[in-house]
């Protein structure tokens, strides 16, 4: 996989905005109806429970719920289709089932709701993935999340907060760690433009190269050997002693080709 692999296309804007924006239209609903979705979340060890697997990370309490959540969703989202276009789907849908699973099995006996658990597992397999490829691109991916949202790791302990859901960022955390190694490592190969990246190079055979010894020093190359030619020996049969004298005459008006004269008409 060469450098191509990361282009910037509609769905880099356009999935994270969408996603986002349906928060805030449901949340809209449950403001402007007054609806309760709050029981539609997860309820940990309940059959009734399950439904909140999926429907869990599009109810929030509040606004300022919605809103700390919306800003890391583009940023993350955004991210996670730029540089994991062709998994990035299946991620989504894959981290959304895995970590409400899990805040199911782990859970308290509450409702837990919020696209949070999404967030943790977009930063744990955006960090974890990067450091796997060894890429220096999504390298510097997994370093920049850390710096963004690195302090949200105290968050998946308990008793830190008692009005957050830990157990679903710690699932969104696992989920996202082991998405990280259901998807094969994307190979990345440098495109190569000179001749010292092949991986047969030889520097003795480089004209270049052979400019330096072996400390590193310019050195002048070894004047090339002068080859004496061996002179053509020429056949007596073309030789003589006596000198040639070879006379020039002008061509005559009155002379024909064979040098006579042409007769009067």
């Amino acid at each position: 996989m060469e450098e191509n692999h990361f282009k910037f296309t509609n769905s880099v804007v356009g999935v994270p905005l969408f996603f986002v924006l349906f928060l805030w239209f449901v949340y809209w609903l449950e403001i402007r109806f007054g609806f309760d979705f709050d029981e539609n979340g997860i309820l940990p060890r309940t059959f009734s429970g399950l439904q909140g697997v999926i429907f869990s990370p599009f109810i929030h309490s509040n606004i300022e719920h919605l809103y700390n959540n919306s800003i890391p969703l583009l940023v993350l989202l955004a991210a996670l289709f730029f540089f994991y276009r062709k998994e990035a789907i299946e991620i989504l849908l894959y981290g959304i089932l895995l970590s409400g699973s899990l805040t199911w099995l782990i859970g308290r006996e509450n409702y837990h709701i919020g696209a949070s658990g999404l967030i943790y597992v977009l930063v744990s397999f955006i960090f974890f993935k990067g450091l796997q490829t060894q890429y220096y691109r999504l390298v510097a991916l997994s370093l920049t999340v850390v710096v963004l949202y690195g302090g949200m790791v105290w968050y998946v302990f308990p008793k830190v907060d008692e009005t957050i859901s830990w157990e679903g960022h710690l699932s969104g955390l696992i989920a996202g760690f082991v998405l990280t190694f259901l998807y094969k490592k994307t190979e990345f190969k440098k495109v190569i433009k000179y001749d010292w990246e092949h991986p047969n190079y030889d520097p003795s055979e480089d004209k270049f190269m052979q400019r330096f010894d072996e400390n590193g020093n310019f050195v002048n190359p070894p004047k090339p050997e002068i080859i004496e030619e061996n002179q053509l020996e020429i056949n007596p049969f073309f030789q003589s002693n006596s000198n040639v004298v070879y006379n020039f005459m002008k061509n005559k008006e009155n002379t024909n080709e064979k040098n006579e004269s042409k007769p009067e008409s």
